[in-house]
């Protein structure tokens, strides 16, 4: 460790980002880890029309939802790093050796002003870092649409979330195997509309990984994506 980290460290102690304890070093605290939402193995992947694959290590809900929820909405900006190595760790698991890039889920210019920074983009980086390897941005939003949060049927944030995406650099995307990284799958809705048009560009394939899965059936849509 250099001097400067050890006088950070000092200065600002590396604390659990669920629960804010002070912790030896960077992570998540043990109680923290144990109280987290896990899916199981069989249940922590979501399938879905047009191919969707989406993996994830937590469910939605409980201290993992209240911890998404700060990263999204209150500048919670420092919880990307470990949401990002357990999106890794699920993804190696999940599809290894099944993707050789990986991308996120854009949100719009106007967000972005709004909130300071693109969550998906700060994951798919932490994720990144742990491969020693770098992101691609291969899609942009181009339509600031309704927040799907605001929306409870099905079909309509399906149509919310049509067309708002288009591919960011086409000749990056041909023939690529592709992971594809958000912080949350409700529906898969804005997964599916993703996937689709990664594969219209040219992606040989296309899975998905998410920081945490919504338990299909339940009342999940307030403040997800």
């Amino acid at each position: 460790m250099s001097v400067l980290e050890t006088i950070l460290d000092l200065l600002f102690p590396p604390k659990c980002p669920f629960c804010r304890k002070v912790l030896d070093r960077p992570g998540i605290c043990p109680k923290c880890e144990a109280a987290l939402p896990w899916t199981e193995d069989a249940d922590g992947l979501r399938e879905g029309p047009g191919g969707l694959r989406c993996a994830a290590p937590l469910w939605y809900e409980d201290l993992a939802r209240e911890g998404i929820l700060r990263y999204k909405f209150q500048g919670a900006s420092a919880l990307a790093e470990p949401l990002g190595g357990l999106i890794a760790q699920c993804a190696a698991e999940r599809f290894s050796g099944g993707f050789d890039t990986v991308t996120w889920v854009p949100v719009s210019r106007k967000r972005l002003r709004e909130r300071g920074y693109d969550q998906a983009e700060l994951l798919a980086r932490a994720a990144c870092r742990l491969w020693d390897t770098e992101p691609v941005r291969l899609l942009v939003k181009t339509e600031h649409n309704p927040a799907q949060s605001g929306i409870h049927d099905a079909a309509a944030r399906r149509a919310n979330v049509l067309g708002v995406y288009q591919p960011a650099e086409p000749e990056k995307i041909r023939g690529k195997r592709i992971l594809l990284v958000d912080d949350i799958c409700t529906t898969g809705a804005t997964l599916t509309e993703c996937v689709r048009v990664l594969r219209d560009a040219g992606a040989e394939d296309v899975v998905c990984a998410a920081a945490a899965l919504t338990r299909l059936g339940k009342n999940v849509y307030k403040n997800a994506k």
